[in-house]
Protein backbone atom coordinates (compact mmCIF):
# COMPACT_ATOMS: atom_id res chain seq x y z
CA UNK A 1 0.00 0.00 0.00
CA UNK A 2 1.27 3.35 -1.03
CA UNK A 3 0.16 5.22 2.40
CA UNK A 4 3.12 2.75 4.16
CA UNK A 5 6.00 4.47 3.21
CA UNK A 6 4.45 7.86 3.77
CA UNK A 7 5.68 10.23 6.78
CA UNK A 8 4.28 13.48 7.50
CA UNK A 9 7.42 15.80 8.94
CA UNK A 10 7.12 18.31 11.46
CA UNK A 11 5.43 20.88 9.55
CA UNK A 12 1.67 21.69 8.23
CA UNK A 13 0.77 18.53 6.36
CA UNK A 14 -2.00 18.50 3.77
CA UNK A 15 -3.22 14.77 4.09
CA UNK A 16 -2.07 14.26 7.66
CA UNK A 17 -3.22 15.92 10.44
CA UNK A 18 -1.70 16.78 14.04
CA UNK A 19 -3.21 13.35 15.45
CA UNK A 20 -1.32 11.43 12.58
CA UNK A 21 -4.89 10.39 11.05
CA UNK A 22 -6.02 11.27 7.28
CA UNK A 23 -7.66 14.63 7.20
CA UNK A 24 -11.71 13.68 6.61
CA UNK A 25 -11.95 15.06 3.53
CA UNK A 26 -9.06 13.64 1.82
CA UNK A 27 -10.39 9.87 2.64
CA UNK A 28 -12.42 9.35 -0.35
CA UNK A 29 -9.14 9.89 -2.49
CA UNK A 30 -6.45 7.76 0.10
CA UNK A 31 -9.93 5.22 -0.38
CA UNK A 32 -9.10 4.55 -3.98
CA UNK A 33 -5.84 5.40 -4.85
CA UNK A 34 -3.87 4.60 -2.48
CA UNK A 35 -3.89 1.05 -2.60
CA UNK A 36 -3.17 0.93 -5.64
CA UNK A 37 0.77 -1.17 -6.56
CA UNK A 38 3.30 1.56 -7.22
CA UNK A 39 3.64 0.17 -10.93
CA UNK A 40 -0.47 0.89 -11.36
CA UNK A 41 0.09 4.56 -10.50
CA UNK A 42 3.53 4.91 -12.47
CA UNK A 43 1.88 3.56 -15.24
CA UNK A 44 -1.11 6.12 -14.95
CA UNK A 45 1.64 9.06 -14.49
CA UNK A 46 3.25 7.54 -17.88
CA UNK A 47 0.49 7.60 -19.34
CA UNK A 48 -0.46 11.23 -18.65
CA UNK A 49 3.25 12.44 -19.31
CA UNK A 50 2.45 10.78 -22.77
CA UNK A 51 -0.95 12.35 -23.16
CA UNK A 52 0.45 16.04 -22.32
CA UNK A 53 3.32 15.58 -24.77
CA UNK A 54 1.10 14.57 -27.63
CA UNK A 55 -0.72 18.00 -27.08
CA UNK A 56 1.98 19.66 -26.54
CA UNK A 57 1.21 20.64 -23.14
CA UNK A 58 5.28 22.04 -22.63
CA UNK A 59 6.71 24.68 -21.70
CA UNK A 60 10.49 26.03 -22.47
CA UNK A 61 13.71 25.98 -20.40
CA UNK A 62 16.31 28.58 -21.48
CA UNK A 63 20.02 27.43 -21.54
CA UNK A 64 19.34 23.81 -20.69
CA UNK A 65 21.67 21.72 -22.96
CA UNK A 66 19.26 18.68 -23.05
CA UNK A 67 16.98 20.71 -24.98
CA UNK A 68 14.66 23.73 -23.91
CA UNK A 69 11.36 21.79 -24.53
CA UNK A 70 9.82 19.38 -21.49
CA UNK A 71 6.76 18.11 -20.27
CA UNK A 72 5.73 19.81 -17.44
CA UNK A 73 6.40 17.17 -14.34
CA UNK A 74 2.78 16.42 -12.90
CA UNK A 75 2.39 14.42 -9.78
CA UNK A 76 -0.94 12.32 -9.87
CA UNK A 77 -2.17 12.78 -5.90
CA UNK A 78 -4.45 15.77 -6.68
CA UNK A 79 -4.70 18.60 -3.27
CA UNK A 80 -8.05 19.14 -1.89
CA UNK A 81 -9.08 22.05 -0.51
CA UNK A 82 -12.35 21.75 1.91
CA UNK A 83 -14.83 24.78 0.80
CA UNK A 84 -15.04 26.59 4.04
CA UNK A 85 -11.47 26.71 3.92
CA UNK A 86 -11.68 28.66 0.21
CA UNK A 87 -14.18 31.04 1.02
CA UNK A 88 -11.74 32.94 2.97
CA UNK A 89 -9.06 32.58 0.51
CA UNK A 90 -11.16 33.92 -2.03
CA UNK A 91 -12.72 36.77 -0.15
CA UNK A 92 -8.49 37.22 0.55
CA UNK A 93 -7.98 37.80 -2.75
CA UNK A 94 -10.62 39.38 -3.64
CA UNK A 95 -10.13 42.10 -1.43
CA UNK A 96 -6.21 42.33 -2.49
CA UNK A 97 -6.62 42.50 -5.70
CA UNK A 98 -9.48 45.25 -5.26
CA UNK A 99 -6.87 47.11 -3.17
CA UNK A 100 -3.75 46.79 -6.27
CA UNK A 101 -6.24 48.19 -8.46
CA UNK A 102 -7.10 51.35 -6.36
CA UNK A 103 -3.26 51.76 -5.68
CA UNK A 104 -2.40 51.62 -8.86
CA UNK A 105 -4.82 54.61 -10.39
CA UNK A 106 -3.84 56.35 -7.57
CA UNK A 107 0.43 56.16 -8.20
CA UNK A 108 -0.98 56.76 -12.11
CA UNK A 109 -2.80 60.25 -10.89
CA UNK A 110 -3.70 61.75 -7.73
CA UNK A 111 -0.72 60.17 -6.01
CA UNK A 112 -2.53 59.97 -2.40
CA UNK A 113 -0.90 57.12 -0.65
CA UNK A 114 2.82 59.38 -1.61
CA UNK A 115 1.27 62.62 -0.60
CA UNK A 116 0.14 60.41 2.77
CA UNK A 117 3.30 59.26 3.33
CA UNK A 118 1.51 55.58 4.11
CA UNK A 119 4.27 54.56 1.17
CA UNK A 120 7.35 56.24 0.91
CA UNK A 121 7.50 58.69 -2.37
CA UNK A 122 10.96 57.11 -3.52
CA UNK A 123 10.23 53.42 -3.08
CA UNK A 124 7.07 53.88 -5.72
CA UNK A 125 8.71 56.52 -7.80
CA UNK A 126 11.51 54.63 -8.22
CA UNK A 127 10.42 51.33 -9.02
CA UNK A 128 11.95 49.58 -11.86
CA UNK A 129 8.13 48.91 -13.63
CA UNK A 130 6.90 52.40 -12.55
CA UNK A 131 5.74 54.29 -15.52
CA UNK A 132 5.97 57.80 -15.46
CA UNK A 133 5.26 58.21 -19.01
CA UNK A 134 1.51 56.75 -18.07
CA UNK A 135 0.84 59.55 -15.26
CA UNK A 136 -2.68 60.98 -16.21
CA UNK A 137 -3.64 58.40 -18.81
CA UNK A 138 -6.94 57.00 -18.48
CA UNK A 139 -7.46 53.22 -19.09
CA UNK A 140 -10.89 51.69 -19.44
CA UNK A 141 -13.15 51.26 -16.63
CA UNK A 142 -9.98 52.51 -13.94
CA UNK A 143 -8.57 49.19 -13.87
CA UNK A 144 -4.86 47.76 -14.30
CA UNK A 145 -4.87 44.49 -13.27
CA UNK A 146 -7.49 42.40 -15.32
CA UNK A 147 -5.56 39.03 -14.87
CA UNK A 148 -3.83 37.95 -11.58
CA UNK A 149 -2.02 35.20 -10.22
CA UNK A 150 -1.41 35.54 -6.25
CA UNK A 151 0.90 32.96 -5.05
CA UNK A 152 0.26 31.38 -2.13
CA UNK A 153 2.16 29.33 0.75
CA UNK A 154 0.59 27.76 4.51
CA UNK A 155 2.87 27.68 7.19
CA UNK A 156 3.39 25.71 10.21
CA UNK A 157 -0.31 26.47 11.12
CA UNK A 158 -1.94 25.74 8.20
CA UNK A 159 -2.81 29.63 7.71
CA UNK A 160 -2.18 31.02 3.88
CA UNK A 161 -0.04 33.15 3.53
CA UNK A 162 0.47 35.49 0.20
CA UNK A 163 3.96 35.04 -1.13
CA UNK A 164 4.13 37.18 -3.81
CA UNK A 165 1.33 39.52 -6.76
CA UNK A 166 1.65 38.83 -10.20
CA UNK A 167 -0.03 41.50 -11.94
CA UNK A 168 2.21 41.69 -15.33
CA UNK A 169 1.90 38.30 -17.41
CA UNK A 170 0.47 35.51 -14.61
CA UNK A 171 1.38 32.48 -16.40
CA UNK A 172 0.42 29.04 -15.69
CA UNK A 173 -3.90 28.70 -15.70
CA UNK A 174 -3.46 26.51 -18.76
CA UNK A 175 -1.74 23.57 -16.88
CA UNK A 176 -4.97 23.75 -14.30
CA UNK A 177 -6.96 23.33 -17.10
CA UNK A 178 -5.20 20.70 -18.82
CA UNK A 179 -4.16 18.92 -15.36
CA UNK A 180 -7.71 18.74 -15.11
CA UNK A 181 -8.99 17.36 -18.44
CA UNK A 182 -5.77 14.50 -17.71
CA UNK A 183 -7.11 13.51 -14.30
CA UNK A 184 -10.71 12.72 -15.36
CA UNK A 185 -9.44 10.81 -18.13
CA UNK A 186 -6.95 9.00 -16.18
CA UNK A 187 -9.06 8.46 -12.86
CA UNK A 188 -12.44 9.48 -13.63
CA UNK A 189 -13.51 7.32 -10.72
CA UNK A 190 -12.16 10.07 -7.88
CA UNK A 191 -14.17 12.22 -9.45
CA UNK A 192 -17.19 10.70 -8.50
CA UNK A 193 -16.76 10.42 -4.64
CA UNK A 194 -15.66 13.88 -4.35
CA UNK A 195 -18.00 17.14 -4.70
CA UNK A 196 -15.09 19.02 -6.90
CA UNK A 197 -15.98 22.21 -8.16
CA UNK A 198 -15.14 22.99 -11.73
CA UNK A 199 -12.53 24.86 -13.51
CA UNK A 200 -14.11 24.71 -16.97
CA UNK A 201 -15.66 28.34 -17.37
CA UNK A 202 -11.85 30.16 -17.29
CA UNK A 203 -11.53 30.76 -20.87
CA UNK A 204 -15.43 31.85 -20.93
CA UNK A 205 -14.71 34.33 -17.81
CA UNK A 206 -11.08 35.48 -19.29
CA UNK A 207 -12.98 36.45 -22.51
CA UNK A 208 -15.81 38.35 -21.14
CA UNK A 209 -13.27 40.22 -18.60
CA UNK A 210 -11.57 41.47 -22.39
CA UNK A 211 -14.47 42.15 -23.72
CA UNK A 212 -15.64 44.63 -20.58
CA UNK A 213 -12.84 46.87 -20.92
CA UNK A 214 -13.15 47.53 -24.42
CA UNK A 215 -13.00 51.02 -26.10
CA UNK A 216 -15.85 50.17 -28.87
CA UNK A 217 -19.08 49.07 -26.91
CA UNK A 218 -20.13 46.79 -29.67
CA UNK A 219 -21.77 43.16 -29.85
CA UNK A 220 -18.67 41.10 -30.25
CA UNK A 221 -15.30 43.14 -29.51
CA UNK A 222 -11.93 42.22 -31.48
CA UNK A 223 -9.73 40.63 -29.01
CA UNK A 224 -6.53 39.23 -29.64
CA UNK A 225 -3.79 37.64 -27.69
CA UNK A 226 -0.26 39.35 -28.32
CA UNK A 227 2.53 36.64 -27.84
CA UNK A 228 6.76 37.23 -28.27
CA UNK A 229 6.43 33.85 -30.74
CA UNK A 230 6.89 30.14 -30.56
CA UNK A 231 10.22 30.25 -28.95
CA UNK A 232 8.87 32.27 -25.43
CA UNK A 233 8.50 29.68 -22.51
CA UNK A 234 4.82 29.84 -22.10
CA UNK A 235 3.88 29.77 -25.76
CA UNK A 236 1.71 26.60 -25.10
CA UNK A 237 -0.26 28.22 -22.73
CA UNK A 238 -0.64 31.30 -25.26
CA UNK A 239 -2.07 29.28 -28.03
CA UNK A 240 -4.18 27.15 -25.73
CA UNK A 241 -5.73 30.40 -24.45
CA UNK A 242 -6.69 31.89 -27.32
CA UNK A 243 -7.49 28.35 -28.88
CA UNK A 244 -9.70 28.07 -25.90
CA UNK A 245 -11.35 32.17 -26.07
CA UNK A 246 -12.23 31.86 -30.05
CA UNK A 247 -9.91 34.67 -30.36
CA UNK A 248 -6.81 35.08 -32.74
CA UNK A 249 -3.25 34.63 -31.40
CA UNK A 250 -0.68 37.63 -33.04
CA UNK A 251 2.76 39.04 -32.73
CA UNK A 252 4.11 42.18 -33.29
CA UNK A 253 4.30 41.99 -37.03
CA UNK A 254 0.52 41.17 -37.18
CA UNK A 255 -0.18 44.23 -35.66
CA UNK A 256 -0.10 47.84 -36.99
CA UNK A 257 -0.97 51.19 -35.81
CA UNK A 258 -3.19 53.68 -38.31
CA UNK A 259 -3.98 57.36 -37.28
CA UNK A 260 -3.82 56.08 -33.68
CA UNK A 261 -5.98 52.69 -34.56
CA UNK A 262 -4.98 49.14 -33.99
CA UNK A 263 -5.46 46.47 -36.97
CA UNK A 264 -4.42 43.10 -37.50
CA UNK A 265 -3.15 41.92 -40.71
CA UNK A 266 -5.69 39.36 -42.39
CA UNK A 267 -6.21 37.54 -45.64
CA UNK A 268 -9.53 39.56 -45.67
CA UNK A 269 -7.38 42.59 -44.81
CA UNK A 270 -7.02 44.85 -41.94
CA UNK A 271 -9.36 44.08 -39.13
CA UNK A 272 -9.64 46.92 -36.05
CA UNK A 273 -8.21 45.48 -32.92
CA UNK A 274 -10.45 46.45 -29.40
CA UNK A 275 -8.41 44.14 -26.50
CA UNK A 276 -5.32 43.26 -26.32
CA UNK A 277 -4.46 40.74 -24.20
CA UNK A 278 -0.96 41.11 -24.10
CA UNK A 279 1.85 38.00 -22.69
CA UNK A 280 4.73 40.66 -23.55
CA UNK A 281 6.40 42.80 -20.45
CA UNK A 282 5.97 46.62 -21.51
CA UNK A 283 9.64 47.16 -22.24
CA UNK A 284 8.76 45.20 -25.32
CA UNK A 285 5.61 46.66 -26.44
CA UNK A 286 6.33 49.65 -28.71
CA UNK A 287 9.83 50.36 -29.75
CA UNK A 288 9.03 53.92 -30.31
CA UNK A 289 8.01 54.58 -26.58
CA UNK A 290 10.01 51.75 -24.60
CA UNK A 291 13.02 49.30 -25.86
CA UNK A 292 14.28 50.83 -29.26
CA UNK A 293 15.63 47.42 -30.33
CA UNK A 294 12.25 45.85 -29.81
CA UNK A 295 11.34 43.51 -32.20
CA UNK A 296 8.18 42.00 -30.19
CA UNK A 297 5.69 44.74 -29.86
CA UNK A 298 3.86 46.73 -32.00
CA UNK A 299 5.06 50.83 -33.11
CA UNK A 300 2.68 53.00 -32.28
CA UNK A 301 0.55 50.83 -29.67
CA UNK A 302 1.73 53.40 -26.99
CA UNK A 303 0.00 56.13 -28.75
CA UNK A 304 -3.31 53.83 -29.50
CA UNK A 305 -3.69 53.05 -26.10
CA UNK A 306 -3.12 57.03 -24.63
CA UNK A 307 -6.16 58.19 -27.54
CA UNK A 308 -8.11 55.09 -25.34
CA UNK A 309 -8.80 53.22 -29.19
CA UNK A 310 -7.46 49.98 -27.93
CA UNK A 311 -7.31 48.81 -24.63
CA UNK A 312 -4.51 46.55 -22.87
CA UNK A 313 -5.07 43.16 -20.90
CA UNK A 314 -3.28 43.86 -17.98
CA UNK A 315 -2.33 47.61 -18.37
CA UNK A 316 1.36 49.51 -18.83
CA UNK A 317 2.59 49.72 -15.58
CA UNK A 318 1.20 47.13 -13.50
CA UNK A 319 4.41 45.93 -12.73
CA UNK A 320 5.03 48.41 -9.94
CA UNK A 321 2.28 46.59 -7.81
CA UNK A 322 3.92 43.63 -8.07
CA UNK A 323 7.70 45.29 -7.26
CA UNK A 324 8.55 42.54 -4.26
CA UNK A 325 9.50 45.89 -2.33
CA UNK A 326 5.57 47.43 -3.03
CA UNK A 327 4.28 44.37 -1.89
CA UNK A 328 5.49 45.12 2.13
CA UNK A 329 2.85 47.63 2.17
CA UNK A 330 0.25 45.91 0.59
CA UNK A 331 -1.55 45.56 4.14
CA UNK A 332 -0.85 49.25 4.51
CA UNK A 333 -3.22 49.21 1.03
CA UNK A 334 -6.01 47.09 1.98
CA UNK A 335 -6.25 49.77 5.51
CA UNK A 336 -5.60 52.67 3.32
CA UNK A 337 -8.00 52.32 0.17
CA UNK A 338 -10.76 50.12 1.91
CA UNK A 339 -10.86 50.36 5.67
CA UNK A 340 -10.33 46.90 6.21
CA UNK A 341 -7.55 44.34 8.22
CA UNK A 342 -6.25 42.08 5.69
CA UNK A 343 -7.88 38.62 5.30
CA UNK A 344 -4.96 37.44 4.19
CA UNK A 345 -1.65 37.94 5.94
CA UNK A 346 1.57 38.07 4.26
CA UNK A 347 5.07 36.91 5.07
CA UNK A 348 7.10 39.61 7.32
CA UNK A 349 9.67 41.28 4.95
CA UNK A 350 12.54 43.17 5.44
CA UNK A 351 13.59 46.35 3.15
CA UNK A 352 16.93 46.79 2.58
CA UNK A 353 16.91 50.21 1.67
CA UNK A 354 15.87 51.09 5.68
CA UNK A 355 19.30 51.67 7.32
CA UNK A 356 17.85 49.19 10.17
CA UNK A 357 16.43 46.83 8.11
CA UNK A 358 19.92 46.16 6.08
CA UNK A 359 21.60 45.96 9.21
CA UNK A 360 19.63 43.27 10.39
CA UNK A 361 19.62 41.42 6.84
CA UNK A 362 23.39 41.51 7.09
CA UNK A 363 23.46 40.51 9.99
CA UNK A 364 21.21 37.40 9.91
CA UNK A 365 22.20 36.57 5.40
CA UNK A 366 22.59 32.85 6.03
CA UNK A 367 19.15 32.74 7.91
CA UNK A 368 16.84 34.48 5.38
CA UNK A 369 15.40 34.22 2.11
CA UNK A 370 16.91 37.18 0.25
CA UNK A 371 14.88 37.99 -3.53
CA UNK A 372 15.16 41.04 -5.63
CA UNK A 373 12.67 43.00 -6.08
CA UNK A 374 11.74 42.05 -9.90
CA UNK A 375 13.09 38.99 -10.61
CA UNK A 376 10.87 35.84 -11.11
CA UNK A 377 10.71 32.27 -11.81
CA UNK A 378 13.14 31.20 -8.70
CA UNK A 379 15.64 33.64 -9.82
CA UNK A 380 17.80 36.28 -7.84
CA UNK A 381 17.11 34.75 -4.76
CA UNK A 382 18.81 33.32 -1.76
CA UNK A 383 18.03 30.73 0.68
CA UNK A 384 20.38 31.08 3.28
CA UNK A 385 19.88 28.06 5.24
CA UNK A 386 20.77 26.02 1.81
CA UNK A 387 23.16 28.35 0.21
CA UNK A 388 27.21 28.23 0.22
CA UNK A 389 29.51 30.92 2.26
CA UNK A 390 30.33 32.25 -0.88
CA UNK A 391 26.74 32.71 -2.01
CA UNK A 392 26.11 34.32 0.88
CA UNK A 393 29.06 36.64 0.42
CA UNK A 394 27.84 37.21 -3.03
CA UNK A 395 24.51 38.28 -1.85
CA UNK A 396 25.84 40.47 1.20
CA UNK A 397 28.43 42.58 -1.98
CA UNK A 398 24.74 42.86 -4.10
CA UNK A 399 22.64 43.94 -1.05
CA UNK A 400 25.60 46.51 -0.58
CA UNK A 401 25.80 47.86 -3.60
CA UNK A 402 21.66 48.30 -4.26
CA UNK A 403 19.57 48.10 -0.85
CA UNK A 404 16.35 49.22 -3.17
CA UNK A 405 16.30 46.09 -4.86
CA UNK A 406 16.53 43.51 -2.29
CA UNK A 407 14.14 42.31 0.34
CA UNK A 408 14.37 39.69 2.59
CA UNK A 409 12.31 37.03 4.85
CA UNK A 410 12.33 34.43 7.15
CA UNK A 411 12.29 30.86 6.17
CA UNK A 412 8.94 29.54 6.14
CA UNK A 413 9.30 25.89 5.63
CA UNK A 414 5.95 25.79 3.65
CA UNK A 415 3.43 23.12 3.47
CA UNK A 416 3.81 19.30 2.36
CA UNK A 417 2.12 16.91 0.51
CA UNK A 418 2.25 13.70 -0.63
CA UNK A 419 3.49 12.52 -3.91
CA UNK A 420 4.66 10.13 -5.80
CA UNK A 421 8.73 9.88 -6.45
CA UNK A 422 10.47 7.15 -7.80
CA UNK A 423 7.18 4.62 -7.04
CA UNK A 424 7.45 5.73 -3.34
CA UNK A 425 5.15 8.81 -1.86
CA UNK A 426 6.94 11.16 -0.03
CA UNK A 427 6.05 14.34 1.36
CA UNK A 428 7.15 17.72 -1.19
CA UNK A 429 6.76 21.36 -0.19
CA UNK A 430 3.64 22.76 -1.96
CA UNK A 431 2.61 26.39 -2.97
CA UNK A 432 -0.38 27.49 -4.84
CA UNK A 433 -1.50 30.17 -7.35
CA UNK A 434 -4.86 31.00 -8.03
CA UNK A 435 -5.71 32.93 -10.57
CA UNK A 436 -7.95 35.85 -10.25
CA UNK A 437 -9.82 37.90 -12.97
CA UNK A 438 -11.33 41.21 -12.44
CA UNK A 439 -13.66 42.70 -15.33
CA UNK A 440 -17.23 43.39 -14.31
CA UNK A 441 -17.24 41.35 -11.50
CA UNK A 442 -14.24 39.82 -9.97
CA UNK A 443 -13.89 36.25 -9.84
CA UNK A 444 -11.03 33.78 -8.61
CA UNK A 445 -10.60 30.30 -10.34
CA UNK A 446 -11.38 27.83 -7.90
CA UNK A 447 -7.70 26.05 -6.81
CA UNK A 448 -5.37 27.52 -8.89
CA UNK A 449 -2.47 25.96 -10.05
CA UNK A 450 -0.61 23.63 -6.75
CA UNK A 451 3.29 23.72 -7.57
CA UNK A 452 5.43 21.19 -5.97
CA UNK A 453 8.78 21.47 -5.26
CA UNK A 454 10.01 17.42 -6.44
CA UNK A 455 13.48 17.96 -4.95
CA UNK A 456 13.64 16.68 -1.38
CA UNK A 457 13.61 19.58 1.03
CA UNK A 458 13.65 22.15 -1.73
CA UNK A 459 11.60 25.06 -1.38
CA UNK A 460 11.97 26.26 -5.17
CA UNK A 461 8.70 25.09 -6.93
CA UNK A 462 9.06 27.04 -10.12
CA UNK A 463 8.89 24.74 -13.42
CA UNK A 464 12.15 26.49 -14.58
CA UNK A 465 14.18 25.31 -11.59
CA UNK A 466 13.00 21.69 -11.57
CA UNK A 467 9.12 21.72 -10.08
CA UNK A 468 5.89 19.96 -11.32
CA UNK A 469 2.43 20.60 -10.72
CA UNK A 470 -0.66 18.87 -9.21
CA UNK A 471 -4.50 19.56 -9.59
CA UNK A 472 -5.92 21.47 -6.98
CA UNK A 473 -9.75 20.53 -6.19
CA UNK A 474 -11.64 22.97 -4.01
CA UNK A 475 -14.35 20.76 -2.61
CA UNK A 476 -18.15 22.28 -2.53
CA UNK A 477 -19.84 22.94 1.10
Amino acid sequence: MLLKSYRPADLFDELIDANGQIRPYYQPVADRLFPLEPHELEQKVKNLELLFLKQGVTFTVYGDERGTERVFPFDPVPRLIPGSEWEVVEAGLIQRITALNLFLYDVYHEQKILKDKIIPAEVILGAAHYRPEFVGVQVPRDTYIHVCGTDLIRDRDGRYLVLEDNGRCPSGVSYVLENRMAMKRVFPQLFGSTGVRSVDTYPADLLATLQYIAPRQTAQPNCVLLTPGVHNSAYFEHSFLARQMGIEIVEGRDLLVLDGFVYMRTTRGLQQVDVIYRRIDDDFLDPKVFRKDSMLGVPGLVDAVRRGNVALANAIGTGVADDKVTYAYVPEMIKYYLGQDPILDQVPTYLAWREEDRNYILEHLPELVVKAANESGGYGMLIGPMATKEEVEEFRLKIIATPRNYIAQPVVYFSQHPTLVDGVLEGRHVDLRPFILCGETIKVLPGGLTRVALTRGSLVVNSSQGGGSKDTWVLAR
